[in-house]
């Protein structure tokens, strides 16, 4: 199966290793792991890499209508010593509609790894 976040490589071989508990290297893979643990429904990974002063308690990704992840499209990115940003577009379907998610996500490295602290959706 190849990875959802568009890289091209084999799930296992890309963000497959991330969910799997390899930390994600700098804040661009944690952002690509983190699109593809949606597209899969990996709830446990995605509230693990979502830093604690923003994680919610719960994550429900099984929203009626149900999301399909199609497309992730990196625009820029940006890290510096412990903090990154990374300005992306994540297409999807719902009620049978392509729509984007146009976001500028932030990122900060704490203990060893990178989180995901929040964004701004364009």
């Amino acid at each position: 199966m190849l990875c959802p976040c568009g890289s091209g490589l084999v799930l296992a071989n890309c963000c497959g290793r991330f969910h799997s508990g390899t930390p994600a290297p700098d804040a661009l893979s944690l952002m690509r792991s983190r699109y593809s643990a949606y597209a899969l429904g990996l709830k446990k990974y995605l509230l693990m890499t979502w830093h604690k002063s923003t994680r919610p308690e719960k994550l429900n990704l099984n929203s009626k209508p149900q999301v399909k992840w199609i497309n992730l499209k990196i625009i820029t990115s940006s890290q510096q010593d412990t903090t990154a940003t990374v300005e992306f577009i994540a297409s999807y379907i719902i009620n049978g509609q392509v729509q984007n998610l146009h976001e500028i996500s932030y990122f900060v490295y704490e203990e060893g790894q990178w989180f995901y602290v929040n964004g701004d959706i364009r």
